[in-house]
């Protein structure tokens, strides 16, 4: 049975929002361009510095900049996509095509209907956090004194990944790190914290340790412990039992905090700086003395690692990032709350979208095919500059993140290769991609496609990439 067709009226738009330049895209497409907003923040986990370096120059210019110019019509993508789209490997698809000029629907099926988006829900995670937070927000972890000058405590702002690796042996999905991608160091922490020490003829402390930023249930309701393991505010390594182990999926330990805290007092030992007994569980006082700091990457940088990798992990802090600035609970619960909130605020249309995580692993999570348009509309548009990480953080296919291994001649897909900028995601029986592409008359189209089937994932993701390697080689007049 044929897929029902869908196509909006005439010169219809998802509102101002969806008003995107397709210059301003490709302008985005320059990996690492991102700006900053002024907004304020609650001080309590975050830092900010100074504005980040304006966009470069855009070195790939869409031959169709104007929106008047012509776009693909209905019948001529029905003839590109009908076959494509009738692959029993998708089972159920809903998906929406809309102009990246003009954020007119294109082409749909199902466009409307709420359905499963698995790891596309960074998309919403991401464009909430960098809507509500300046771009050049970092997270900071601290050392505070305590009662008496033996004692300290480890707090925890919610920044994953804090490292206690050196930094020639930290890897982000087997990458090396640069200055701006590198995270924040557990050694650099114990180092400034000794010296502070010494300085005050303090060579042996009780060691407590400060994870309570966070609320709620520490376990996410679909935990497996490697794809996501325990979230705290205090974390070295993204919780990983081995934290050299730079895998998909690695092990997680149960409790991060204190395996925080178990690291730092190595280190702090290594610094000449005895820890009495074993780090204890101890909430900072207010207002406490600091002694040491360490910041993690800008909250740009965090947001292209977590939608370029998937990074369950850092997507959930990011979300919790997002709840303390809209004062919400701390939590699952509250961060998924405050993204909704902050979506409805900036006019993303939410009727049937469901955030219950913001990671996406929470199977109960529903997103309309177009609402994920409507957010990468929100990102590339001119009136947005600040959400431009959501589209440099976009995979490459064939090339970078999760789709290093996708739209290759094997899978029938190569002419997508290094072309296509999307968000995956993947739950059992779901497979769920949106993104952008530049088509053949150099035009710029947003896609979203959503899958629900019994088929084998990597048929179904194949199968889904053919349709946006045929949007990148249509006209589709």
């Amino acid at each position: 049975m044929e897929r029902g067709w869908a196509v909006a009226g005439a010169g219809t738009r998802r509102g101002a929002r969806a008003a995107v330049s397709t210059a301003v895209i490709a302008t985005a497409l320059v990996v690492g361009g991102t700006g900053a907003s002024a907004s304020g923040l609650t001080a309590q986990t975050t830092v900010q510095t100074t504005a980040a370096p304006a966009l470069a120059p855009p070195v790939l210019v869409p031959a169709v900049t104007a929106a008047g110019s012509d776009l693909p019509t209905t019948a001529g993508l029905q003839r590109a996509l009908a076959q494509l789209t009738q692959d029993k490997a998708l089972g159920t698809l809903n998906f929406a095509v809309t102009d990246g000029g003009t954020g007119k629907l294109l082409l749909g099926s199902g466009e409307g209907t709420p359905a499963t988006p698995a790891s596309t829900t960074k998309l919403a995670t991401s464009v909430a956090a960098l809507s509500l937070l300046p771009g050049d927000t970092r997270i900071a972890t601290r050392v505070v004194a305590g009662a008496t000058p033996a004692d300290i405590t480890l707090v925890g702002g919610g920044d994953p990944t804090l490292s206690g690796l050196p930094l020639a042996q930290i890897r982000i999905a087997g990458a090396p790190v640069d200055a701006e991608s590198a995270p924040a160091s557990l050694t650099e922490l114990a180092q400034q914290t000794a010296a502070a020490l010494k300085a005050s003829g303090v060579t042996a402390v009780n060691l407590g340790y400060d994870g309570s930023l966070f609320t709620g249930p520490a376990a996410h309701k679909y935990n497996d412990g490697t794809n996501i393991g325990p979230m705290s505010a205090l974390m070295v390594d993204e919780g990983r039992n081995d934290p050299t182990q730079d895998i998909e999926a690695p092990v997680r330990v149960a409790d991060p905090a204190a395996q925080a805290a178990g690291r730092f007092a190595d280190l702090l030992g290594a610094q000449g700086v005895k820890v009495n007994g074993k780090p204890a569980e101890a909430t900072a006082a207010p207002g406490a003395a600091q002694l040491a700091q360490v910041q993690s990457p800008t909250l740009s940088r965090l947001v292209e690692r977590l939608l370029t990798n998937s990074d369950n992990t850092l997507a959930e802090a990011v979300a919790r990032q997002v709840a303390i600035a809209a004062h919400q609970p701390v939590s699952y619960d509250g961060a998924a709350a405050a993204v909704t909130q902050q979506l409805t605020k900036l006019g993303i249309p939410m009727a049937g979208v469901q955030l219950n995580d913001g990671s996406g692993l929470n199977v109960k999570n529903v997103i309309p095919p177009l609402v994920l348009s409507d957010l990468l509309a929100l990102a590339a548009s001119p009136e947005h500059p600040q959400l431009r990480p959501v589209l440099t953080g976009l995979p490459i296919g064939s090339f970078s993140g999760t789709l290093l291994s996708r739209f290759t001649a094997a899978q029938g897909s190569a002419g997508g290769a290094g072309i296509v900028r999307a968000k995956t995601g993947s739950l059992s029986g779901v497979n769920t991609l949106a993104g952008t592409v530049v088509d053949a008359d150099g035009r710029l189209l947003v896609f979203a496609l959503m899958t629900k089937t019994p088929a084998n994932a990597d048929t179904a993701r194949a199968a889904m990439d053919r349709i946006v390697t045929a949007l990148a080689a249509c006209g589709c007049k």
